[in-house]
C-alpha cells in the first residue's frame, strides 16, 4: 500500500442497519470499502462501496471477497429470537470462521467482530457489569448460543499475525431500525405492546451512530500489541434507563401515546413457551410475538460498566439517548410526510 493509499475495508453485512452505519462512517474519512452480502445494495453502490455478493456460509464467496482488503468488520449476522438453530450455526460460527481463515489466507492483519451482550445472559438481572462475567453456559435461543461460540472463535484467533477485537452493542436503535425501533412501534399502533413487569428494570442501549463509532475505533486500536487484542467490550450508551421510559420514548418519537399495559415476567415467559410450541407444531416460518428468551430479556435488567471500551478504545457515547430521541423522531416526521 503506498504513501497516503487509502485502506480497503471489508464489512460483512454492510447492508444491515449497524453495517451501513459503518460503512457510511468508513467512507466519509475516506477509506475504501467492500461490503460482503448475500443482497444487492444500490444505496451502497451509490457511495462507491464494492459490493460483493456471497452468502457467510460460503467459504469460497468469502475468501473471494476478503482478498486486497487491509482489515475485516465482521458484522454480519443471522439475528432473532425465533429459528432452526443450523440456520443461525450456518451463518455465525461457520460464517465466522470462514472470515477467519480469509484474514489468515490473505495476510488480513485486523479483524473487528460485532457480538452481543446477550452472550453473558444467563437468565436473571445483569447490573453494573463488566467484561470479567464469564459466558453463559445455557442459553434458550439459537443467536446467543452462535454468537457465543463465534466470539470465542474469534479472541482465540488473535495473535501475532491477526489482531482480533469483539464488541458487544447492547440494543441498537435509531432512524431505519427495523428490529427494535420498527417493531415497539409496529405493536404500539396495533395496541399489542405490553411492559414486562411494568418496564421498571434498568437496561441499556446505544444510539446506532454510537455504536457504528465504536466500530471505528475499535479498527483503528487493535493491533498485536495493542490493550484491546484479543478482548470483548460491551458497548452502549453509559446511561441506563428504565425499560419503559426507552420504549416510551420511541413511542413519542412517532406521535405515539405511552404504553399503559402490564404483563408478569412469569405470564410472559409462559406465554412464550406456550407460542414457540404451537410455532413448531404448525411450522410457521415467522418469528411468534414472545419467546421465552424473550420474556426473560424483557422481564431483567441488563446493563454494564463500559470502562474497559473506554480505556482501551477512547470510546464516549457523542449522541445522549435525548438527542438519538430527537433525531428518531424528526427521521420518522421526514418518513411520513407526503
Amino acid at each position: 500500500m503506498g504513501a497516503g493509499e487509502a485502506v480497503v475495508i471489508l464489512v460483512t453485512g454492510g447492508n444491515g442497519f449497524l453495517g451501513s452505519a459503518v460503512v457510511r462512517q468508513l467512507v466519509a474519512r475516506g477509506d475504501r470499502v467492500r461490503s460482503l452480502q448475500r443482497s444487492d445494495a444500490p444505496q451502497l453502490r451509490a457511495l462507491g462501496v464494492n459490493v460483493v455478493r456471497a452468502d457467510l456460509g460460503d467459504a469460497r464467496g468469502v475468501l473471494a471477497a476478503a482478498e486486497g482488503c487491509d482489515a475485516v468488520m465482521h458484522i454480519g449476522a443471522k439475528a432473532g429470537v425465533w429459528g432452526p438453530y443450523q440456520e443461525y450455526y450456518q451463518a455465525n460460527v461457520v460464517g465466522t470462521r470462514n472470515v477467519i481463515e480469509a484474514c489468515r489466507a490473505h495476510g488480513i492483519a485486523r479483524l473487528v467482530y460485532t457480538s452481543t451482550p446477550s452472550v453473558i445472559h444467563a437468565g436473571g438481572d445483569v447490573e453494573g457489569v463488566d467484561e470479567r462475567v464469564p459466558l453463559a453456559t445455557h442459553f434458550e435461543s439459537a443467536y446467543p448460543a452462535t454468537k457465543a461460540e463465534a466470539e470465542s472463535m474469534v479472541l482465540a484467533a488473535n495473535g501475532i499475525t491477526l489482531a482480533t477485537v469483539a464488541l458487544r452493542p447492547h440494543l441498537i436503535w435509531g432512524p431505519h431500525d427495523p428490529q427494535l425501533t420498527a417493531r415497539v412501534l409496529a405493536r404500539g399502533r396495533a395496541g399489542r405492546l405490553r411492559l414486562v413487569g411494568g418496564g421498571v428494570k434498568k437496561i441499556d442501549s446505544v444510539y446506532i451512530d454510537n455504536a457504528a463509532s465504536a466500530h471505528l475505533l475499535a479498527l483503528d486500536r487493535v493491533a498485536p500489541d495493542a490493550a484491546c487484542a484479543g478482548r470483548a467490550y460491551f458497548i452502549s450508551q453509559d446511561e441506563p434507563v428504565r425499560q419503559c421510559d426507552l420504549i416510551n420514548g420511541i413511542l413519542q418519537a412517532g406521535g405515539l401515546p405511552p404504553c399503559e399495559k402490564f404483563i408478569s415476567p412469569g405470564a410472559a415467559y409462559v406465554v412464550g413457551a406456550l407460542l414457540e410450541l404451537a410455532w413448531r407444531v404448525m411450522q410457521r416460518p415467522d418469528e411468534p410475538m414472545m419467546t421465552r428468551f424473550l420474556a426473560k430479556q424483557l422481564g431483567t435488567a441488563h446493563w454494564y460498566d463500559i470502562s474497559a471500551a473506554k480505556r482501551d478504545l477512547g470510546y464516549v457515547p457523542l449522541v445522549s439517548i435525548a438527542e438519538g430521541l430527537a433525531r428518531l423522531k424528526e427521521s420518522l416526521l421526514t418518513s411520513t410526510a407526503p
